[in-house]
């Protein structure tokens, strides 16, 4: 007979510990937050994992923190992956930690069914500084995208988005408004030119970093293009125009190689 709950009932951890104990194998089927997942034991111990984009110790972080939902456990079956190798223990404990960094989170991000927008900002209050991961999320942010929709446009999970978001509405750059509630008058649809202007700049280091001394001209070339575009309106599609010039300025004289390596550090970054 299959085990099966609620999430409501009982924190999933507490469950792949009931599990993980009697050596049993099979696989729980987790519906809740509006996906569903699947979680693979062998002998107790948790082999496989996936949710959405997400697979391995991220699906399982990310199911782990699941309050509302529901399981079952089918046993006898396996997955022909192995993308967990770390212990339950170990795995539990990273998910007791982000189940409690979880709680803190839902006192400003509620739902994921909400929407950020950029709050409206003061000549002069525009200027920050962001992480790569909070540059993803940033220029991702449209105004009419909810976090759920984030979580799929990032590749990022949905602990992830929020722990971003939750920085930016502490700092007053994004502000959150439930789907059927108007945008507010004023507000930006995506980051500011200066905003904007701070990524060109970030785009430019890492361009700097791979092209060398040799290359720098080139380089400054297209990010003052990039500038000029912005402060015209051009938006994105300024700074996705500047990483392809760049891309092939880093291949002419770095070669295939190094432009890859760009790409693949900048893309995230500027990608829609």
């Amino acid at each position: 007979m299959a085990l099966q709950g609620s999430l409501a009932d009982i924190a999933f951890p507490d469950v792949i510990q009931l599990v993980s104990v009697s050596g049993k194998t099979g696989v729980f089927s987790i519906s809740g937050e509006g996906a569903e997942g699947k979680i693979y034991l062998r002998d107790g111990q948790i082999t496989d994992a996936y949710v959405g984009n997400l697979r391995g110790e991220n699906a399982v972080y990310e199911m782990a923190i699941w309050q509302k939902g529901h399981f079952i456990f089918t046993p006898n079956v396996e997955s022909d992956q192995v993308t967990v190798t770390k212990s339950n223990a170990s795995l539990m404990m990273e998910a007791a930690r982000r189940l409690d960094e979880w709680r803190v989170l839902q006192r400003r991000i509620p739902s994921l069914d909400l929407i950020p927008y950029f709050q409206p900002r003061q000549s002069g209050q525009d200027q920050v500084t962001l992480s790569p991961q909070e540059w993803i999320v940033v220029t991702k942010i449209d105004g009419q995208r909810t976090i759920r929709q984030l979580e799929e446009a990032t590749k990022l999970s949905a602990f992830e988005v929020c722990k971003v978001l939750f920085g930016l509405i502490s700092s007053g750059l994004i502000g959150l408004r439930d789907a059927n509630e108007r945008p507010a008058q004023g507000a930006p649809a995506g980051p500011s030119a200066t905003t904007l202007l701070a990524l060109t700049e970030n785009v430019r280091k890492i361009a700097e970093e791979l092209v060398g001394p040799g290359g720098a001209k080139s380089v400054e070339k297209q990010y003052r293009l990039a500038r000029t575009e912005i402060e015209q309106g051009k938006g994105m599609a300024a700074i996705q125009s500047m990483v392809d010039h760049l891309a092939r300025v880093i291949s002419l004289l770095k070669g295939g190689e190094e432009a890859g390596e760009f790409l693949r550090r900048v893309t995230p970054l500027v990608s829609g």
